[in-house]
Order: structure tokens, then sequence, then C-alpha cells
């Protein structure tokens, strides 16, 4: 397959896997799961590839099956300011999904990720259709408030090591990412590209969260083991 292809040309039908890895649909009733699992689609792409940018209109609710994305703006400066980390499980994207507005930021693959997408008619579909599904926007956009007031905070930090303690913190979010469970698969050079920090000071500071028992670093990823302190970032 070219490699010129864009990732909505690159789209297919999900596998039966993917579609189980959808924490939303088992909410629905059948005729809304059918009806949804009609309508999605999956795209593989590349790191480096855009799902969305800046500017361009919503065509699509967009979630992670594998992988990891980054979203992130350019300020008046110039200046990168990154959002939130995206692993599997997490659903992005619904607020302007609602207002059917144009994106005001990026979302980027930072490597090999398999991106679902949810027509954007489809979703108002539901929204007008599913209780369950409401209740898990609702949700959503709770937990996604919370998420940017604390980018917000982790942005002005000067502490290098409560940067990277509150940036993994905010990947172990339960609701907003229940398909990362208890080891995320992340390395030291993604780690930096979502803190803004250099790969080498993102390893001390990894080391330091390790040495204090908060995190254990495993082949190929993170296991948190106290994650109220990790969020805390007091230490």
């Amino acid at each position: 397959m070219s490699t010129d292809l864009t990732l909505h040309q690159r789209r297919r039908q999900p596998s039966t896997d993917e579609l189980n890895s959808i924490p939303w649909l088992a909410l629905l009733r059948p005729d809304e799961r059918a009806r949804a699992a009609a309508s999605l689609q999956v795209g593989d792409a590349q790191a480096g590839d855009y799902v969305c940018r800046v500017g361009k209109p919503v065509t699509y609710w967009f979630g992670v099956v594998e992988g990891l994305l980054k979203m992130s703006a350019d300020n008046a400066q110039g200046l990168t300011m990154t959002f939130a980390g995206l692993p599997p499980g997490g659903w992005f994207g619904e607020g302007t999904a609602l207002k059917r507005e144009p994106y005001r930021y990026n979302i980027q693959a930072l490597r090999k990720s398999v991106v679902a997408g949810l027509p954007i008619e489809s979703f108002h579909w539901l929204l007008d259709h599913s209780i369950g599904f409401n209740r898990f926007v609702m949700n959503q956009l709770n937990e996604r408030l919370g998420q940017f007031i604390s980018a917000r905070e982790i942005d002005r930090m000067n502490n290098p090591d409560q940067r990277v303690a509150r940036s993994l913190a905010a990947l172990f979010n339960p609701v907003l990412y229940p398909g990362v469970g208890e080891v995320l698969r992340i390395t030291q050079q993604e780690m930096a590209y979502l803190v803004g920090l250099s790969r080498q000071r993102v390893n001390e500071s990894l080391r330091t969260l390790e040495a204090q028992g908060i995190i254990r670093v495993e082949y190929g990823g993170l296991r948190v083991l106290d994650l109220k302190a990790l969020r805390c970032g007091s230490f």
C-alpha cells in the first residue's frame, strides 16, 4: 500500500477484537451497538501522522485502539503546548463533535497506532437515542475538564520530577483511558515529547520515582505502584 495515502484513505472496517476494545460499545443496547459498529472505521497511523489538525472541520469522534497519540496546540509565540497524551482506550474530541466546530488542537501519532473513528452523524444519532452513550460522554467531559486544568498546572511547574509524575499520572486515568491497566507501554522519548523535557531529564525523573517506590520501570513500559503519590507529586 502506498505510504502517500492519507490516514483517512487507509481507513478500514474494524476487526472483532478491535470492536471489543472500544469501551462505550458495551454500554449500548443491541440495536444501538449494531448501528454504531456498522459505521465505525479504523485507520493504521504511522508515527508522525496527524489524526486531526487545527482549523479542520470535525468529521469523526476518535479513539485510540492501539498505540499513543499526542494532543497539542501552538500558542501565539509559536511554542507548542501539550494538553494530553492519549493511550489505548482513550476517546477524545467529544466537545468539538458536540458543537460541530473546527478543531482547536492537533492530534498526532507518536508511534504506529490504530485509531478508530465514529462518523459525526452517528455520534449525534447516539446522543439522541442512547442513555448509555450520553452517560459515557458526560463522564468524558467531566474528566476532560479536570485533565485540562491539570495540564495547565503541569505546564507551569518548574520541578521536572513533578512534571513527569503528574504527566504520567494523567495517562493512568481509568475513566479516560480504560485500556491502559497497570502497565503503560511507553518509551522515555515518548514521555519526553509529552512532558516537554529532554529524554535524559525524563530518565532522571523516572529513576527518582522508581527509587521512592512510586513506579517500576519494566521492559517496554512503566508500572505504577502508588498512583496517589504520583498524582500528588509531593516528594
